[in-house]
């Protein structure tokens, strides 16, 4: 004997009332986690190079706020504005925890008077103690000096003198100081091999005791250099001063002729 119709309807109506109910349960349930307060937040990746006050002062900003109120954009934004911190990634712990992992900043150089460069060659703000190369060039040039600056370094490593500035002008050209005060003239072009040749010839230099603090390496198979002593004021002869067991002899007297 089969079902009639409205013996059907029947199961229909009961799976969705209990379906219905399922929703409404789950429901509450978000309303009831999303108005959990943030108790957590905990912090991965590259910590160590972020002060823990930083992290301590942008946690306290999340704690107590509703967690549903939460935008997980929000919070990368405004984790990437915490000195350092290069980008940031952030997820939900729940029931009441935020997850933040952060990619720091590398400092290559100084750049300008507060400013630092990474080795990606991004500007960015942050303090720093250390000795670092200061870069010197024109607005959007951090880059293209971050990437040569490797192959500079390493390349004057054998003068035993670290580089203390790198100067890009308007035109390209290129020059280098190094911490014992030497400045190298580059030029604007194959600047990798002008380096080289001066640091292999510098230990011949060094031997024979030429001093000096000005190079111009801008030349196709040489380069130039100012000797300390050609820059320095020619100077007369010291007087002669008689030593302390000498006595001066008593100048002669002409004699009147009669």
């Amino acid at each position: 004997m089969s079902a009639g119709p409205g013996l059907r309807i029947l199961p229909a109506l009961s799976a969705l009332a209990v379906a219905g109910a399922l929703a409404a349960g789950g429901w509450y349930g978000y309303r009831e986690l999303a108005a959990r307060p943030i108790a957590r937040v905990e912090f991965e990746g590259d910590i160590a190079r972020i002060a823990p006050a930083d992290l301590e002062a942008f946690a306290r900003t999340l704690r107590g706020v509703p967690a549903g109120s939460v935008s997980l954009a929000a919070v990368r934004a405004a984790a990437r504005s915490i000195p350092w911190v290069r980008d940031a990634s952030v997820r939900r712990r729940f029931p009441d925890g935020l997850d933040v992992s952060l990619e720091a900043y590398d400092a290559l150089a100084r750049w300008g008077a507060d400013a630092l460069v990474s080795s990606r060659g991004e500007v960015f703000r942050a303090p720093y103690t250390g000795a670092l190369p200061r870069f010197q060039g024109p607005e959007g040039s951090a880059a293209a000096m971050a990437e040569e600056y490797p192959v500079i370094a390493k390349t004057l490593a054998p003068l035993a003198s670290p580089v203390a500035e790198v100067h890009l002008s308007e035109r390209g050209a290129w020059q280098v100081v190094l911490a014992s005060g030497l400045v190298l003239e580059l030029g604007r072009g194959d600047i990798a091999p002008r380096l080289a040749r001066f640091a292999a010839a510098w230990p011949g230099l060094a031997a024979r005791g030429v001093e000096t603090r000005h190079a111009d390496l801008r030349y196709a198979n040489g380069f130039a250099i100012r000797r300390v002593a050609d820059a320095r004021p020619a100077a007369g002869p010291a007087p002669a001063k008689a030593a302390p067991s000498e006595k001066p002899h008593p100048k002669p007297t002409a004699k009147k002729k009669k």
